[in-house]
């Protein structure tokens, strides 16, 4: 018992030291977010290779420290560790009502301000709200408090007021709907114009609006938004992050991160590939906004190739790379240990562990970008029917971009324990336990290097588009 406490002790220092390491070094990083504004920095004031090498490193050894942590108990404390907070049901009743009236007025807003307001992004009601505000503002909010969308989403407020559920839905097309969803989303904010252009947005907001709810009528209000509406499955996945959720005794308080281990939301491959699809979307939008991503892009294009069958080929072809790299870890971990796991199973396992990794990859491309319009966006919600004529937009110290490569080093870090916790709640020998996490680990150094390369380029607009 000494020992186990001080393992946990020596790796609790250690973790700490590790992060303030990295935060130490003076490295600005880039504020890459497709969206109404992308971020200049200064050059690196270490090497590079010194700087991806440090986060690598600091993940590996993370993973190394968590490995003395065999106690079960200790891990079971860990994550299952929570506090509830009575709430009275009327107050419940009044809060969900008043997210049902939030949701629909700023739909009604949304798309009305987008087609008649100003047609200038940094001034439109519309451009502002649903990039810094709902992409950026609300998503965090939805990994770092509490997922309150079921309340707010206007989608859901209106199917759930007629009659639905008139067809049945295949359960072998699990969630495949929603990662195609969230892929075209992606792709139409990335490609077609939305963020520049108000009125279309207000049409692919009054289009979306229009399939949502009649998909909801068809299939039904629970399976439509459950497994189908991509909005719904993209911040109900990054909900599990959060420490805040309502329950039937009132609202439950966890560790962040501690519901990826225990609530078993990642149930099949489908599941598998919307959380490779969360992480897959920020790196892809933090590539083409870097000038180095700019550069090969435009090299592409000057050999003949359409700018935008480059952009279709890197898009779908690096989403199928990380699902691929993902999966070859989950068969090699399967190869590796003796264990009547398959290798579908421990894909399925150890996947809320990228949730972890896409929230800190999220925090680092959008915190920036939410504090720089944070006075357009409180101007916007304020006077949504008076556009100021001349809107503030905040410029960040340079110390800023250290946070950038904290965030992705702390969701790192979480993931790191989730696969941890989860490795033991699967296998019954230790040994096992620890070599199922490596391959995983591996993709998991892959990724970080890969994202810490990305946030410390600098950024411009994505050529051709």
């Amino acid at each position: 018992m000494i020992r186990a406490t001080l393992f946990r002790r020596l790796g609790a220092g250690l973790f700490i030291a590790s992060v303030l390491a990295i935060l130490s070094d003076p490295v600005a990083a880039s504020n890459a977010a497709v969206g109404l504004a992308g971020a200049s920095q200064d050059n690196l004031s270490v090497p590079r290779w010194l700087y991806l090498a440090t986060g690598g490193a600091t993940v590996g050894a993370s993973a190394l420290l968590a490995s003395f942590v065999t106690d079960r108990r200790f891990i079971d404390r860990v994550h299952l560790w929570r506090e509830s907070v009575a709430v009275g049901d009327s107050v419940r009743r009044g809060l969900v009502l008043l997210g049902h009236a939030l949701g629909l007025v700023l739909l009604a807003l949304l798309v009305y301000l987008g087609y008649t307001g100003p047609q200038v992004p940094t001034v439109n009601f519309a451009v502002i709200v649903v990039f810094a505000g709902l992409r950026a503002g609300y998503t965090m909010f939805t990994y770092l408090v509490g997922d309150t969308w079921r309340a707010l989403n206007p989608w859901r407020t209106l199917a759930s007021a007629v009659p639905n559920g008139f067809l049945d839905y295949p359960d072998r097309f699990g969630r495949w709907p929603a990662v195609a969803g969230i892929l075209a989303l992606v792709w139409i904010e990335t490609a077609a114009g939305v963020t520049r252009q108000p009125k279309l947005l207000a049409l692919a907001l009054a289009g979306y609006s229009i399939l949502t709810v009649v998909g909801a009528i068809l299939v039904g209000v629970k399976t439509w938004f459950d497994r189908i509406d991509p909005v719904s499955v993209f911040l109900h996945f990054y909900g599990r992050v959060a420490p805040l959720r309502w329950t039937d005794d009132g609202l439950s308080v966890r560790l962040p991160g501690m519901r990826l281990v225990t609530d078993d939301y990642v149930t099949d491959i489908a599941d598998v590939a919307v959380a490779i699809v969360l992480v897959w979307e920020l790196t892809f939008s933090g590539f083409v906004t870097t000038q180095q991503g700019a550069n090969v892009i435009t090299a592409i294009v000057e050999a003949g190739i359409p700018p935008l069958l480059v952009y279709v080929i890197l898009y779908l072809g690096g989403y199928a790379i990380f699902l691929a790299l993902y999966l070859l870890a989950a068969r090699v971990t399967a190869r590796r240990i003796e264990t009547f796991q398959t290798s579908r199973s421990l894909a399925i396992t150890f996947a809320p562990s990228l949730i972890a990794i896409a929230a800190g990859y999220h925090l680092a491309h959008y915190f920036g970008f939410l504090i720089s319009l944070s006075p357009m966006l409180v101007g916007a919600l304020a006077s949504p029917l008076s556009p100021p004529p001349n809107p503030v937009v905040l410029t960040l110290p340079a110390w800023f971009g250290a946070l950038n490569v904290a965030f992705v080093l702390l969701g790192h870090l979480l993931a790191v324990w989730v696969a941890h916790s989860q490795a033991y709640r699967t296998f019954p020998s230790r040994l096992q336990a620890i070599r199922s996490q490596l391959p995983f680990v591996a993709v998991m150094i892959l990724y970080t290097m890969l994202s810490l390369w990305l946030i410390s380029l600098p950024t411009t607009s994505p050529p051709f588009l």
